[in-house]
Order: C-alpha cells, then structure tokens, then sequence
C-alpha cells in the first residue's frame, strides 16, 4: 500500500454506508496506523432504510428507526454533512459545499483523493407535468413518508370539519402515480392506516375516501411477475381502490388531477412515485455515462476506462453476468446495492493491496411487497406467495436487512408494540413549521403551506 490512502466516498446511502462500513473493517490496521482515510460526504447524517418508509407513513415504525445514524455506524471515518457538486477525476479532487460554506460564502471546498467511490444514489424523476411541481409529493425520504402520513390525517381533518361538499371529495381524494412498489406499498399502508382512522371521525367512513393508482404500462409490480401483478390488482380493486392501467398523468393543476384517459378528480393529494432518474452530480464528472446517465463500469465494480473511480447501486450500470442476454445489466435496487457494496469495499482493498480483484456476480433470488396489515405478494426462488405469508416473509426478509443489531431491536419491538395496541392517528404536521406559533404571538405571522396541504 502507498504511503497513505485517501478514499472518498460520495453519498451515504445503501452503497456509501456498506462501503465505508467495509472500508473500516478491512483497513483497521491501516486506518490505526495513518496509512488510509475514509470521508464520507453526504446530504444527511443517516441512511434511510427505504423499504421501511411505507410503515413509518403508516405509524407502524418510529420515523427514527428507519434510519441509521452514520456517524455511530462510520466510527472510524470522517462524515462531511454536505454534497458533491463536481468532481474533476483527472486531478483527483471534489467540489463540496457545506452548511459551513454557505455560512462562509467562500465557495465550495476543494477535497482531494487517491481513490474515489461514486455512490450519490438517484433522485425522482420527474415529467414537465402542469401543477406537478407545485402540488405533488414524493415517497424517497422519511421526511417525505412522514409528511405524506400527517397530509393524509389533516385531509381527514378538513373532510370532516368542511361544509363544502366539493372540498370534502377534494380532501378524500387521493391519487398515486406510479405501480413500482414505492407507489403500490405506500398506497396499500396509507389506505390501511385512513381506513382506521376513520373509525374515529363520526362523519368520515372507508367509503367516502377514493384512493386511485395510476401506471402508464399494463401491469404493476413487475418485480413479482406478471401472475403475482394481477393478482394485486384484484386484491386492490377488491379494497374499492381505482387501479387505472395504461394512464398517465396529464395534469394537476388547480389541484385537479387530470389523467389520459379522460378522467378528471379534484384532489388535494398527488403523491409522485413514477420511476427515479441517477443523481445530477454524475453529469459534473469527467467519468464515462451510459445512455441513461449512469456510469459506465466494469463486473469488478470500477468505472470503465477510470483508474482509482469505482461506482454501484442507482448511479452504476454494472454488467450482469449471470444474465443468459449479453449486454444486460443488474436492477438498480437495494438488493443488488447491498452486495455490490461489500464486493466494492474488498475491491478497494485489493487495489490498494497489488491483489486481484473479485467479480460481482449475484442471481436475482426474488421480491416481496407489502399491501398493508397482514397483506402481500412475494415471488422468491420461484414460488409465488400472497396475502399473510407474503407479508410476514416480507417483514422477516427486511428485519434481516436492516442495518445494526439496535435498529433490528427497534423495529422489532414496534412491531410487537404494535400488536398488542392501537394504531397511532395522530398528526404532527406543525413540526414543518416549528417557529410558526411564536411568530404569530411575536406579532408576525406565520409562513404559508405552499402545497396548501393544512
């Protein structure tokens, strides 16, 4: 190994975290004796376990068991809160502005390495869609999960306190785009959790709420397969939900959502789960990108043609070699990153080492989603489950994927918790605006929702 190893690790998410993770296992001699370093730059001090978002919009989770503290975990690194705005490979160096920068005004921080690790994950991706800007909501972040739960509580609110029928249906409106699973499991735990809450407004039931799912192809769910896609159609439409194939989103201005097929719906609630697009930080490097923006890279995990760049999950295409069809590359999902991170970390390792270098190579085994309470579909080693075994196999498979003993402790009481008592149905949609109250006593006034969500 060189004399000393900077490594620079962009994004903290499945892939940054399981890296560094590796990273300071492996190097635990060296990062002892000075001869490496690992900084971690990311937007936020946790990585978020996004599978787990659905339950925590459902009030199943504690918001904060569904991230991991990185600093905890990465005791062995140096975790820089901030974001990569550019990286010049050729001179080993990254532009990061922080919330210190900003405070400064002194411009971006110039930050050099040896070996760099492109793993910023992927942001939504988003159609130029009127209204869509303005009016929708994401599923990526637990802020926007829980956002989303005390939306869907205060459109309860406003439906059982209005005597304007037109903002009532509005209010009990709710339209998901999107039939991936982060659209199809948020619906199925937001409708779960409204259909309990209900029984607790006098003037609000199940039947006065329209819940409405939107997929522009023929099928949800095509992880599953086509057989276990149906059948969530089924199950969806059985629970009175308006699952609309082959239609896309046209508009929703005016909080009118206007859809291909015609259809019209005054809604308060448009909840934008259509697909994500890689990070725009990879279009600011002088590395190598596919047609789809993500970068090009090799069975080994190194950026192709890139000497000391290495890349996975959501920002890496990596060939996959188990595929029978040449060319195809493996699904940018929590599955693949998972693994592609410690075959990443032990990569890393062998470079630095003068050893030969693994290749990633894993077998797509299956997939499992959730409906709701004790609801699900699973397509594992091709057997196909639905209803309560697809729903449990899909806790257990995820508790185990969990990062840290304490965060599988956790989650693993709420769900016992949960069991023996009531649903949470509270909503604390004020935390938006914490200062909101004390301006208003101070003789200001307080700022205005610009999703007129409250």
């Amino acid at each position: 190994m060189k004399e000393r190893a900077r490594i620079l690790v962009v994004g903290g998410g499945y892939v940054g975290m399981y890296t560094a993770l590796r990273l300071q296992q492996k190097l635990k001699p060296e990062l002892r004796r000075g001869e490496a370093e690992i900084t971690v730059v990311t937007p936020d001090p946790y990585m978020t376990y996004q599978p787990f978002l659905p339950e925590a919009a459902a009030g199943s989770i504690s918001p904060r068991h569904v991230v991991v503290p990185l600093r905890r975990v990465l005791d062995h690194c140096r975790v820089v809160i901030g974001e990569v705005t550019s990286v010049d490979h050729a001179k080993r160096t990254a532009s990061v502005v922080t919330l210190a920068t900003e405070e400064e005004g002194t411009g971006p921080d110039q930050l050099s390495y040896d070996e760099l690790v492109l793993a910023p994950g992927s942001v939504s991706r988003t159609l130029p869609i009127p209204g869509l800007a303005e009016y929708a909501i994401g599923f990526k972040t637990v802020e926007e999960a829980i956002g989303l739960r005390n939306h869907v509580i205060e459109q309860m609110d406003i439906a059982s306190s209005t005597r304007d029928p037109a903002i009532r249906d509005a209010a009990l409106t709710f339209v998901f785009v999107g039939g991936g699973y982060a659209g199809v499991e948020a619906l199925g735990e937001l409708e779960d959790m409204a259909r309990y809450a209900s029984r607790y407004y006098y003037n609000v039931g199940p039947e006065d709420m329209r819940w409405i799912l939107v997929e522009a192809s023929d099928r949800i769910l095509p992880e599953v397969g086509e057989e276990m896609g149906r059948y969530t159609v089924t199950q969806l439409r059985r629970r009175n939900i308006d699952v609309r194939l082959e239609t896309r989103l046209d508009s929703c201005s005016d909080r009118v959502a206007v859809l291909s097929d015609g259809a019209r719906f005054p809604t308060r609630t448009v909840v934008w789960t259509a697909g994500v697009k890689p990070h725009p930080v990879l279009a600011a490097t002088d590395l190598p990108r596919n047609e789809r923006g993500r970068l090009r890279c090799t069975p080994q995990l190194t950026v192709d043609g890139a000497a000391h760049a290495w890349a996975a999950g959501d920002a890496a295409a990596v060939p996959d070699v188990t595929a029978e069809e040449p060319g195809r590359e493996t699904a940018p999902n929590a599955q693949h990153a998972v693994r592609q991170a410690k075959v990443l970390g032990d990569n890393i390792v062998h470079s630095l080492r003068g050893e030969p270098l693994e290749t990633y190579s894993h077998k797509y085994v299956g997939s499992v989603a959730s409906l709701g309470l004790h609801k699900g579909v699973a397509y594992v080693y091709g057997r196909r489950l639905r209803g309560y075994p697809a729903w449990f196999m899909h806790r257990v498979y995820h508790l185990s994927r969990v990062p840290t003993f304490n965060r599988k402790a956790r989650v693993l009481a709420e769900w016992t918790l949960a069991g023996l008592f009531k649903r949470e149905i509270v909503s604390l949609g004020s935390l938006e605006h914490p200062r909101a109250e004390f301006e208003l006593a101070a003789g200001g006034k307080p700022p205005e929702d610009p999703k007129g969500s409250s």
